[in-house]
């Protein structure tokens, strides 16, 4: 009986997991659809770049909140089972990814499935796991965003350090191993969402956001201006 609710954990897992919360503010606060801005994807960072700051921050946290009550509901219906505590964030994850509620079909006449990336679920399936660590996740992604400047790696880089945290955790005696497969699988399902991104970081031409989009528009602006003083 305990397997079957190991596995309705999962299913509840995905279902709220695919809540496009990024979609639902834009729509809401602009009258656009997320979709079609820049990356299309349905996270705190195209959320920003498509209805701005308080857009971007309040996604972010509805996906933060998505994670965590994967883990509170499959604790809930488990008593606390590990299994089932681990892979219902993992599902939100992927429900995060590739939202039940935004099915689409493709030029090529196939079903599609939109969504984010899936750094935000990953890091509230972490916070539910173990609260503290969300002290560790939001401050050294915003870091990570703002300086580095590339979203994709600071979406990468949570699913790392959730891994870290929770091998470091089991190690200690005081965290389940399967937690630590919770940090590993949820990297391997940013990796596989953000296959476009890493091509581009590879290529040198990745989206820029944070301080580096800054100096960029400046040096740009700088060179225009320098360009019209010339030909004047």
């Amino acid at each position: 009986m305990q397997a079957v609710w190991v596995v309705v954990s999962v299913v509840l897992g995905y279902l709220i997991g695919s809540i496009p919360f990024g979609w639902v503010v834009v729509k809401v606060s602009t009258g656009r659809d997320i979709r079609e801005v820049e990356s299309g994807r349905t996270g705190g960072t195209n959320a920003l770049r498509a209805a701005g700051v308080w857009a971007g921050i309040a996604t972010a946290l509805l996906d933060i909140l998505k994670g965590a009550c994967a883990v509170w509901v499959a604790r809930w219906l488990t008593a606390g089972n590990a299994w089932a505590e681990s892979l219902a964030p993992l599902a939100a994850i992927l429900g995060h990814n590739y939202s039940l509620y935004l099915i689409e079909r493709g030029a090529d006449g196939r079903i599609k499935l939109r969504g984010g990336a899936g750094a935000a679920p990953c890091a509230g399936g972490a916070m539910a796991l173990w609260a503290p660590s969300v002290l560790i996740l939001v401050p050294l992604g915003a870091l990570i965003l703002y300086f580095v400047g590339y979203a994709s790696v600071a979406t990468m880089s949570v699913g790392l350090v959730v891994a870290t945290i929770f091998a470091l955790r089991y190690f200690a005696g005081l965290s389940e191993w399967q937690n630590i497969l919770y940090g590993l699988l949820a990297f391997g399902a940013m990796l596989w969402a953000l296959r476009p991104n890493i091509k581009r970081l590879i290529d040198g031409n990745e989206r820029l956001v944070g301080l580096r989009a800054r100096r960029r528009k400046k040096q740009a602006e700088a060179h225009h201006s320098s360009s019209d003083t010339t030909s004047s």
